[in-house]
Parts: C-alpha cells; sequence; structure tokens
C-alpha cells in the first residue's frame, strides 16, 4: 500500500476479516478473547506471541483503525484513545514526569490549556505558552528539563498556521519530542511527521468521523514512543469503542471526497465574506489575506474546513448573528458533513481569562465556523441573512 495515492489507502488498506473473508470488514463486540491452551493465555499476556486478549488492549477493529490512520500519517505506530483529550492526555502522561517541562504554542484548545494550567501543576510539571507568530522564542523557552514542543496547526480557533518544519528543526536541535495535534488538517491536507514531528494527536471525533455520530482519539508516530502510550492507556483504561472505532474506519474511507468539499466550500464562504461591512476580520489559510498564507500554502493541501469571522460590536453583535441563523445550527462540534457555529469566548475557551483570550485572538465578536458539505450558496445566504437582518 505504500505506494498507492491516499484515497487508495484509505480505502483498501489493513482490513480485519474474519475466517468468513468478508468483504465489509465485521464488527467484532466482544470484551475478550478465548485461548486454545494456557500456555497460549500466558504466552499472550507476556508478550511472547501476538493475540487478542481483551478488548481495553486491543481489538480486531480498533487494530484496524490505527492501522489505517498510521498509513494515512506516515507514522511507524499508533494507539486509539475513546476521544480527542484522552488521546492528548494519555499522550502527555506517558511521557511525562514530575520535574518536566514543556514549550506549547498560546493557542490550543480550551480543554489542553486546563490540564497545562489546572491540572499539571498538581504533578510537579511545568509549561511556557510562545505566540503562534514568534516561533523564534521557542529556543529561550527550552530548559534542561523541557521534553517537548506541543502545538496545534492551523490553531483552534484563531485559525492561526506554524511553520513545522522550523519547530521540528528546533526540537530536533535540542534533542526534544515534536507532538502536533493534526485535527484540523486531517491526514489529507497536513502530515506533520513529513516535517518533522515525533507524534501527531488526533481528535477523531471531529473530520475523522465527519458526521457527528461518534467519539474518538489517535496519537501516532514513533514506534518506541508509542509503546509507552499504549501500556499507559492499557492500565488506566482510555479505549476505543469498537463500534466507534469501526465506523471512524469506514469514515475514513470518505475522508478525501469530505475534506475537497469542506475546502472548496469554507474557501467560497471566505472570498464572499471578506469584505463584509460588518465585519472586522475574515480568517482563512488559503486566503491571501491571512498573516501565515505562506506557511499554510507550504504545508498543507487545502485551507480545511474551518473559517472565523469577527463583528463588529463585540459579544452582543456575535450573540444576534448567531441567533439569527437558521439552517447553521449552534454548537461545539466541528467537521460535521452538518455547517456549525461556535462562539468560543462564551464556550468553548470560556474558562481562559479575558486577558489569556485576547493574546491568542479569541476576542468577543469572534464565531468560528465549521463549514459544511451543504451547497455552498445556501450557506452563504445563511451567513449574509444573519448578518443583515
Amino acid at each position: 500500500m505504500e505506494n498507492k495515492e491516499f484515497e487508495t489507502k484509505a480505502i483498501r488498506a489493513q482490513l480485519e476479516r474474519s475466517e468468513n473473508n468478508e468483504h465489509s470488514v465485521p464488527l467484532y463486540l466482544t470484551s475478550s478473547f478465548v485461548f486454545d491452551t494456557a500456555e497460549d493465555m500466558r504466552a499472550a499476556f507476556n508478550d511472547e506471541q501476538d493475540a487478542f486478549i481483551y478488548s481495553r488492549y486491543t481489538n480486531p477493529n480498533t487494530n484496524e483503525f490505527v492501522n489505517k490512520v498510521c498509513l494515512l500519517e506516515g507514522a511507524e505506530a499508533g494507539v486509539s484513545m475513546a476521544s480527542g483529550m484522552a488521546a492528548i492526555f494519555t499522550t502527555f502522561m506517558a511521557l511525562l514526569k514530575a520535574g518536566d517541562h514543556v514549550v506549547s504554542c498560546s493557542s490550543v484548545f480550551g480543554a489542553t490549556h486546563a490540564v497545562f494550567t489546572k491540572y499539571f501543576p498538581k504533578w510537579g510539571i511545568s509549561h511556557s505558552y510562545f505566540n503562534t507568530n514568534n516561533v523564534e522564542a521557542i529556543e529561550s523557552l527550552i530548559k534542561p528539563e523541557t521534553k517537548f514542543i506541543y502545538l496545534e496547526t492551523p490553531t483552534n480557533p484563531a485559525i492561526e498556521l506554524i511553520d513545522l518544519e522550523i519547530v521540528a528543526a528546533i526540537a530536533k536541535k535540542h534533542k526534544i519530542l515534536l507532538i502536533v495535534d493534526n485535527c484540523f488538517a486531517t491526514p489529507y491536507l497536513q502530515q506533520p511527521i513529513k516535517f518533522g514531528a515525533d507524534i501527531v494527536v488526533h481528535s477523531a471525533t471531529k473530520y475523522m468521523d465527519g458526521q457527528g455520530r461518534v467519539l474518538g482519539g489517535v496519537a501516532v508516530g514513533r514506534k518506541d514512543l508509542i509503546k509507552e502510550i499504549y501500556l499507559f492507556g492499557r492500565l488506566t483504561g482510555p479505549s476505543m469503542s469498537p463500534f466507534n472505532a469501526w465506523v471512524l474506519s469506514k469514515s475514513l474511507e470518505t475522508l478525501a471526497l469530505r475534506m475537497d468539499r469542506h475546502c472548496e466550500n469554507a474557501l467560497f464562504i471566505a472570498q464572499s465574506l471578506e469584505n463584509h461591512p460588518k465585519l472586522e476580520n475574515v480568517s482563512y489559510p488559503f486566503l491571501p489575506s491571512h498573516p501565515n498564507y505562506a506557511i499554510a500554502k507550504k504545508q498543507m493541501k487545502a485551507g480545511g474546513g474551518i473559517i472565523t469571522i469577527t463583528l463588529k460590536g463585540g459579544y452582543e453583535n456575535a450573540k444576534a448573528f448567531m441567533d439569527k441563523l437558521e439552517m447553521i445550527k449552534i454548537s461545539p462540534n466541528l467537521g460535521d458533513a452538518r455547517s456549525i457555529a461556535t462562539h468560543p469566548a462564551s464556550s468553548t475557551h470560556c474558562k481562559l481569562s479575558e486577558e489569556e483570550r485576547n493574546q491568542v485572538g479569541i476576542t468577543a465578536g469572534l464565531i468560528r465556523i465549521s463549514i459544511g458539505l451543504e451547497n455552498r450558496d445556501d450557506i452563504l445566504k445563511d451567513i449574509l441573512e444573519a448578518l443583515n437582518d
């Protein structure tokens, strides 16, 4: 499969079949597996032979999903988790110990920020933030105890981009790891491992599923690092269900098709809104006006399915706009076939202080819109009517 194109890999790779030789991958809804002999069971538990033991450890469905993501991301190994945050947290806890330090971009998902600021201090782990538009500052933040650099690109929700090649060179120079949340881009639009990342994490709940049905997370990367993450997850239990893995693996078969449409729609909407008189700003990576446009063109196949608009007049006007939307629904999710609007300052990032939000571009007037697969003219009409009403 290595010499096949992305779409072919997503459909044809790593099929797990039973002795019935099914065309479509079956569901393995079992909590555990049986052994022919006591010796077989002993050997499996002592890693002397490959075997399915218990679905908290591995399952044919989770294996198939993980193997497919590894192939699409160009990773050596991977592990699935119950959600995107489970994948992020398990990765952190498997690789960190008391006294360690992390350097992260300041624009991260609200729950990731909470892990850094609320829970890391309890365990004697420290962190330092760098501004996404000042990667040169990273080196000044690295300490002898720094274990890894963590970043999102594009960031959530401000849609800022970070040059992966530059950050990977810094990480390599200082012999530390680079971990990248690739959720917004998906492996179809961007493969951070090609630019030097050691681990890539995803909320599979988003574009990998694509229809708002199931939760899931995945971490892929270097085999030695993934082994530690797998063992921590195996012991602590944030495992993905076989059913969710089955759904997600099937969803990957249409990822390229869906992302092409998401990107086409999002670029059209962003271009159509860019000069609207009621908007202070429209942000989309493949708009030439985006400050990180050159980076986006360098490391992404297309701009993704997320745009942000900033309304003049702050929160009151943003709230009024959202309440006037008809087709587009208000939800904290993204990456769905349906277009979704979110006001990050009052929802996903409400636990940050106003100063912290402003520092990462989450202003009171900013709306994140996950552009769906509907007809692009219908999406634009809904937005324009809400703006102009």
